[in-house]
């Protein structure tokens, strides 16, 4: 049982400390609106990786590959937009005030971002998935016990990270406005990255 508590632990500060959309997500939405309105965005995994757990176990394992990469090129569009929509808040953003979007549709986006992102159906699919079925064919307690130790502190590195990221956002309003500009790079670079991946696989 503790073995599997320390490879939820391990695995999801892999998943966490590797950059990815999600995270990038994450590091725009912390510097346009402060770490403790971005602090309930770690929680979005929870939600949006229910159907993408069941699709892994029970579905995903036959399904094509083409499915992977079509879900690859919206996720990269999606990023896109999102990279857009933080550009037009950079761009009215002044030296004090920060734009006001409603929590709802930001911890909708952050759902859309991790479930558009093949990312975590990968790595259920390699690792987790296989992982969840050997633990909890020996014993349910070892997949429960999994499944928290992954989660939950996965929740935890996402939250030191989104202060991180917040407190250089706070550093300055010419700092605050220069970290922006980077989050949006860096949307466009995964979005961009993911479109391409998708798009070449099926050449």
């Amino acid at each position: 049982m503790i073995t599997y508590f320390i490879f939820g632990l391990t695995l999801a500060f892999a998943s966490v400390i590797q950059p990815g959309p999600f995270q990038a997500f994450l590091f725009s939405q912390s510097l346009t609106h402060g770490w403790r309105k971005t602090i309930p965005l770690v929680f979005a995994p929870l939600l949006s990786d229910i159907p993408i757990i069941v699709l892994v176990v029970f579905i995903l394992m036959n399904i094509p590959h083409q499915f992977l990469l079509i879900l690859q090129c919206f996720g990269g569009l999606f990023l896109l937009y999102l990279a857009f929509t933080s550009y037009k808040t950079w761009h009215k953003l002044n030296r004090n005030d920060k734009q006001y979007i409603p929590y709802q549709r930001n911890f909708l986006k952050a759902v859309l971002v991790n479930l558009l992102n093949p990312a975590p159906y990968l790595g259920w699919s390699l690792i987790m998935g296989p992982l969840l079925i050997k633990g909890w064919t020996e014993n349910p307690i070892n997949g429960i016990v999994l499944l928290i130790g992954f989660y939950g502190s996965m929740m935890i590195y996402s939250m030191v990270m989104v202060i991180l990221f917040a407190a250089v956002g706070n550093s300055g309003p010419r700092s605050n406005r220069i970290s922006t500009g980077i989050s949006i790079i860096a949307l466009v670079i995964f979005g961009c990255y993911q479109l391409w991946s998708g798009i070449t696989g099926f050449m």
